[in-house]
């Protein structure tokens, strides 16, 4: 039986928009994610739940990272990205948070932490 929560058709071209213009954080994360470099697990980029999309998903594992830049940090934002991570966690899904410039100032122990958080 198909999961009607994940990749819903009406964000595919959203989605796709998405990978190809991300962010250089994100572009970063990748080349340490992809591949199965990582406990040999796959991750996708953007991928969809319900009408989340999230910056980077472990299937297997139901643990999506985020990436959080500086539209991130307004009131509004913090609020809507709560209402998110309950909506997420509602459905089983873990979500480890990384600001951008954690990625820039550190890569590898932002995958370290990542590892961790995957035996968990």
């Amino acid at each position: 039986m198909k999961n009607t929560h994940y990749n819903q058709k009406h964000l595919k071209e959203h989605r796709r928009a998405l990978r190809n213009n991300g962010t250089s954080a994100e572009a970063i994360l990748w080349r340490g994610l992809k591949n199965k470099q990582i406990h040999g697990l796959k991750f996708r980029r953007q991928f969809s739940v319900d009408n989340y999309i999230l910056d980077f998903y472990c299937v297997s594992k139901k643990v999506a990272i985020e990436l959080d830049g500086s539209q991130h940090f307004t009131a509004h934002s913090v609020e809507m990205d709560a209402i998110r991570d309950n909506h997420l966690q509602a459905l089983g899904i873990k979500i480890i948070r990384f600001h951008n410039q954690d990625i820039y100032q550190n890569e590898a122990a932002v995958l370290e932490i990542i590892k961790e958080k995957l035996v968990e």
